[in-house]
């Protein structure tokens, strides 16, 4: 379970809060021949997020159709939030139909720009 200062720490370490990487759901999926192995299978931007106080989650919302949402964007409402919401969980929707799933990690492409919100299948 990753919460709100997890990212926000490793925004911080691995990108130095660079404002205009723009934020994408990665799913990841067991290897069959190594079950210790996981394989990328697919990517999805993120285009707005929202933080549901009754649940106590930061809800991120894949929009295909929509602007890329930028770690500075999404960064200025973070710092401002309470030390219990700090601790509210992160999960990624992908769509109406699913749940939004538990992150398993966080990760960045330095070459195209992007911070990556890791879920398993």
């Amino acid at each position: 379970m990753k919460v709100i200062i997890d990212l926000i720490e490793d925004i911080r370490e691995s990108i130095q809060n660079a404002e205009k990487y723009t934020i994408s759901g990665m799913l990841l999926k067991e290897n069959p021949e190594n079950k210790k192995d996981l394989i990328y299978a697919g990517e999805a931007s993120v285009g707005s997020f929202y933080i549901d106080k009754i649940s106590k989650e930061l809800i991120f919302t894949v929009e295909n159709n929509s602007t890329a949402l930028t770690v500075g964007e999404l960064v200025k409402h973070l710092l401002i939030l309470d030390m219990d919401a700090m601790m509210y969980e992160v999960k990624l929707a992908v769509s109406e139909e699913h749940a939004p799933q538990e992150l398993v990690g966080f990760g960045f492409n330095a070459t195209d720009g992007k911070y990556a919100l890791f879920i398993m299948a």
